[in-house]
């Protein structure tokens, strides 16, 4: 990216409709993208707080549909869901729910006509569906209208059938509401003998489908998919161990798939193992080896070890660094966090998940852009990060490996008390390495503007600064936004300010309505995405 490219000050009109307020004003384009992002209009994000969406916290969302821009926000949601940048899905889902229901004909039609784009799992058609349903009264408006009915049928017809087969087998009701209620009430008519046989299936039963299909001359495509639907049946009423393994390993099988009783035997989870998606073993590495489904120096602890630092499967997976980390912090606990399963970790398993940690940098796309990382030492770091095993410290260490590795242009610092000291995070730096740079200062008091002032000072410009502290009680020499402003000012750029309280389950670090400042309340994956689109001027 060129450098007159990425320092430009963004227009009003990227953000601002009809607007006044300048490229910085907090305007109802910015907040719609914000709850769109993470849930919430506010300029705070917290980390691992789901809250349902509402009405009530959806007022940006409202007033740009008063005002006649139903076909903007369809736009926006459809542009989240399909670029990955919504941290919390479900309030793409909403968002979509109160747009279809909405009085304005033109923002109905173009709510129902991204549906599949939008809902791409029955999951999340199920969770569309029951948000629609508690906004009937609120709305006060009907579900299931002619539009409605037509583009459920349509999310069944325009799926390749197998994909469908598998996805409904896996998800059969979510939400209060089954396939067969949803294809029952839309009245749906089959687009293809295919999909009729995963619909005659879902509404009548595999005893209907094979008194209608087994003495019929069938398609190549019915017979595939009535051959997977014999599958998944027959691992239904099995009792045997053998044929359960067998058939998930011929097949792909998923847990999802299993009966309660299937998934008690050690061997049906080894075989779930060799095909499970990289991510999803990585959340039961801790019950796999309390159960002794994973034992030290055994063919499936190797063959697992194997998965994880495969830069194919990683890559595949997409799998984010900062994933790994929580993943293995949490192993080497040896504990969970609900319930009394306890383990201990397997020295080859943290080895593997460790070696991943390095090799999944690959995955992280870089967003081009100047950063600078402050980490404040004024206190100890050895807090741990609500809701995770990771330290402060840890955390504050791979947070800052992730942005020097992937964002070529990039300083890190370590500040306290009016200290600044840049720090060496390299390429070939260990987390431990790259953890003790960052701690080797006394500690003070906290002044997060700080790493602002030196990088205006010291002639840097920078287009996103991001503060790390876990210090609940702080000072300022001067307001973010000042000190932020001053250095868009000096330098013509369109910096913005990242406030993260590594400790905090909620409580911003400063209030705002500078668009470029955002607060994050704890860490956890989403940060990196709420970071990136900030950073990209998303939201």
């Amino acid at each position: 990216m060129e450098p007159s490219e990425r320092s430009s000050i963004p227009s009003a009109g990227s953000h601002t409709h009809n607007s006044t307020g300048g490229p910085w004003e907090v305007n109802d384009k910015v907040r719609l993208c914000r709850f769109l992002c993470y849930g919430s209009e506010a300029d705070t994000y917290t980390a691992r707080e789901e809250a349902r969406c509402g009405l009530e916290n959806a007022g940006a969302l409202l007033t740009m549909l008063q005002e006649g821009r139903g076909a903007e926000v369809v736009d926006e949601i459809k542009r989240f869901s399909q670029d990955g940048r919504a941290v919390r899905p479900g309030s793409l889902f909403f968002a979509l729910a109160v747009c279809s229901q909405h009085s304005e004909l033109k923002t109905r039609q173009a709510a129902f006509k991204v549906l599949k784009e939008v809902c791409r799992e029955p999951a999340h058609l199920f969770l569309f569906i029951q948000t629609k349903k508690e906004l009937k009264e609120e709305m006060k408006c009907g579900i299931w209208g002619r539009a409605l009915r037509k583009a459920v049928s349509d999310w069944y017809n325009e799926q390749d059938a197998m994909i469908l087969a598998a996805a409904v087998t896996k998800c059969k009701q979510r939400e209060g509401w089954s396939h067969q209620d949803l294809l029952k009430l839309c009245h749906t008519k089959p687009s293809n003998e295919a999909i009729a046989l995963v619909c005659k299936y879902m509404t009548r039963g595999w005893k209907d489908v094979q008194a209608a299909y087994s003495d019929k001359e069938n398609s190549e495509e019915v017979v595939k998919v009535l051959s997977y639907l014999e599958v998944v049946e027959k691992v239904k009423h099995s009792c045997d161990e053998t044929e359960v393994i067998n058939l998930i390993e011929e097949h792909q099988l998923e847990r999802e798939q299993l009966l309660t009783d299937h998934l008690k035997s050690k061997q049906v989870w080894r075989a779930l193992l060799k095909e499970m998606p990289l991510q999803a073993a990585l959340k039961i590495l801790g019950k796999m080896t309390s159960s002794k489904v994973l034992e030290p120096g055994s063919s499936e602890t190797q063959a697992v070890c194997g998965r994880i630092q495969c830069e194919a499967t990683l890559k595949k997976a997409k799998i984010h660094p900062f994933s790994l980390l929580l993943s293995s912090e949490n192993y080497k606990r040896g504990q969970g966090y609900q319930g009394k399963t306890k383990w201990e970790p397997d020295s080859e398993i943290l080895k593997a998940t460790d070696s991943a940690f390095y090799k999944s940098f690959m995955n992280v796309e870089p967003v081009g852009k100047r950063f600078l990382l402050a980490v404040d030492v004024s206190t100890s770091l050895s807090s741990i990060v609500p809701g995770t095993s990771v330290s402060t410290a840890v955390a504050a260490a791979a947070i800052s490996m992730i942005f020097a590795q992937t964002e070529v242009d990039t300083q890190v610092l370590a500040f306290s008390e009016g200290a600044l000291v840049p720090c060496s995070i390299s390429a070939d730096m260990t987390l431990a390495q790259a953890t003790a740079e960052l701690v080797k200062l006394p500690g003070g008091c906290t002044d997060c503007t700080l790493p602002v002032t030196w990088a205006s000072e010291s002639g840097k410009a920078v287009d996103v600064f991001i503060v790390l502290t876990n210090n609940p009680l702080w000072m300022f020499a001067a307001s973010p936004v000042e000190s932020l402003k001053k250095h868009r000012r000096k330098f013509g750029v369109a910096s913005k300010l990242v406030m993260c309280n590594l400790t905090s389950t909620g409580n911003a670090v400063a209030d705002t309505d500078d668009r470029g400042l955002v607060n994050i309340c704890g860490f956890d994956l989403g940060a990196f995405s709420v970071v990136r689109s900030l950073a990209l001027d998303l939201i």
